[in-house]
């Protein structure tokens, strides 16, 4: 499940989780981003005790989209200890994405 929270900074958010980081690069208007936030809720749901789902708007954080080359929507971007792991883009079933996350958290 996504929660919303306030961090002074995207790295500080990274530093601080004690879990992988699966963040969702959406946007508003982006039609399979809407697709992909209820398989988001379920996969959240699912692997709550070993990851921590954030979204970021790319039109509200375009320098954050920049900086991670986010190119396609959505992309999900796994990070660990900080650092960028795997990188998902376009819509996927939630089956498929916990078995693709599970291997790597």
């Amino acid at each position: 499940m996504a929660v919303k929270k306030q961090f002074s900074s995207f790295q500080e958010l990274l530093d601080n989780s004690p879990k992988p980081v699966l963040v969702d690069f959406y946007a508003t208007w982006c039609g399979p981003c809407q697709m992909m936030s209820p398989i988001l809720e379920q996969v959240g749901t699912q692997l709550r005790d070993r990851l921590q789902v954030v979204k970021i708007d790319t039109d509200k954080y375009p320098k954050l989209a920049s900086q991670y080359r986010i190119e396609a929507l959505p992309t999900l971007v796994l990070f660990k200890n900080g650092q960028p792991v795997e990188r998902i883009e376009g819509v996927l079933q939630a089956p498929q994405l916990v078995q693709r996350l599970s291997s790597l958290i």
